[in-house]
């Protein structure tokens, strides 16, 4: 079974290669098609000029494949020094990459296909339908083009910062309820503790647990009319000998493929089903901007903007979901899933130490946590005010000066911007 990385990965050069037979097969057939029935279709130009359009087109649209993608895995590369280099992976898998290659290669090869039926028989006669298809082909060239060059845009920081937080936004839509409508099921219910009827052990090179199908699981539980328990969380790397997942009270022992095919395993960590994910990824790009060799802090207080938006919309959430019933409400399968400490634990602890000498990020994580006060649930803000003595303590140990105490201890939804009226210090 391949993961859906590997479905990624494969589709960046099998979709050149598709559009690069296409392009072939339509250069072999089309023309003679034309030539059998539409013999008297013909374009008004010259064999001439005909021939030079289709070998600029065809020469430098070679050029132009090399140049572009040399640049753009130039700076991909180099983008990398800024931000999170698994991050770039995700970049570098877009479909638009993948689609600007094939395009730009199908339009090479047509043009040279059409190339031998100019002038067919010496008859200086320019297939008209031939012509139409070059220029469409390089117009679609031209507007792959354009579509790549905005895409590349995306590498500015304050772009990928979006692009991270957005995926992080779609997977805490999907995953979690607003705690106002989650419905009382979905309380996670302990698993009696007895000795588990069947074990599954991982076998193979480390990976990460990529996604789990949480309804397969059900079934495969309900069917032995037990209950299953997954021991690894969604964005572990498992290790061989490592129990993957228990299973308890079962009539018969279920067939260890069925497991093993409900859980998705790949190289690297994904969106899917790990929404701390987006958060580990924006946090990188933040203790990197904080680094001696970056000391970019305006990076970091922008990851945080980021950082804040996930935390208020995690907070209005119901985050116990790790248990999974079937129809008759019976619980039948449990998967870890991280707490709101968690969370706030990956948010704010190696930001913390990195910029704990910024007065910049020590203001705007003074203001995020003001924020999350102001508007998380009361549940929340045992958590919160737990982070906000931690904030407040390093403050006091890295900050002499009673100045600059007073300096970082404002709030500040900028870093550096305008502070609020109460200070503590």
């Amino acid at each position: 079974m391949f993961s859906k990385a590997s479905r990624a990965r494969a589709s960046t050069w099998l979709v050149p290669l598709a559009y690069a037979m296409i392009a072939t097969f339509a250069g072999l057939t089309f023309p003679r098609i034309e030539s059998a029935f539409f013999p008297n279709l013909l374009s008004p130009i010259s064999t001439g000029s005909a021939l030079a359009i289709y070998s600029s087109i065809a020469s430098g649209m070679m050029a132009l494949t090399g140049i572009v993608f040399s640049l753009a895995f130039v700076m991909v590369q180099f983008s990398a020094t800024a931000y999170s280099p698994r991050l770039v992976l995700w970049v570098a898998q877009d479909k638009v990459l993948s689609h600007a290659l094939g395009m730009f290669s199908a339009t090479f090869l047509y043009a040279i296909a059409a190339l031998a039926w100019l002038d067919r028989r010496g008859a200086g006669h320019v297939p008209f339908i031939s012509a139409c298809i070059v220029i469409g082909l390089l117009m679609a060239s031209v507007a792959m083009f354009v579509a790549l060059i905005h895409r590349i845009g995306l590498l500015q920081i304050n772009r990928m910062l979006v692009f991270t937080g957005d995926h992080g936004r779609k997977v805490i839509e999907k995953l979690y309820q607003p705690l106002e409508t989650a419905r009382l099921s979905s309380t996670p219910a302990e698993i009696p503790r007895s000795v588990a009827s069947q074990t599954l052990v991982y076998r193979g090179q480390p990976q990460s647990l990529q996604s789990v199908q949480v309804e397969r699981l059900v079934q495969l539980a309900a069917g032995a009319n037990g209950r299953i328990q997954v021991a690894v969380a969604v964005g572990d790397t498992v290790l061989k000998g490592m129990p993957l997942l228990h299973v308890f009270g079962a009539r018969y022992l279920i067939e260890e493929k069925e497991l093993y095919n409900a859980l998705e395993f790949g190289e690297e960590r994904t969106f899917d089903q790990d929404p701390k994910y987006a958060l580990r990824l924006l946090v990188d790009i933040a203790i990197k901007a904080l680094s001696a060799a970056i000391n970019d802090p305006t990076t970091a207080v922008q990851a945080l903007d980021q950082i804040g938006d996930l935390l208020l919309r995690l907070g209005e959430r119901r985050l116990e979901i790790g248990s999974f019933n079937d129809e008759s409400g019976r619980t039948r399968l449990q998967l870890p899933f991280p707490s709101w400490e968690d969370f706030l634990h990956l948010s704010f602890e190696e930001i913390l130490a990195c910029g704990a000498k910024s007065v910049q990020v020590m203001r705007r994580m003074k203001a995020l946590i003001a924020d999350l006060l102001a508007v998380a649930p009361a549940q929340r803000h045992a958590a919160l005010r737990y982070w906000q003595k931690r904030l407040d303590t390093s403050i006091s140990r890295n900050f002499e000066d009673t100045e600059e105490k007073l300096s970082a201890s404002a709030e500040d939804r900028q870093g550096l911007g305008i502070s609020r009226a109460s200070v503590a210090v």
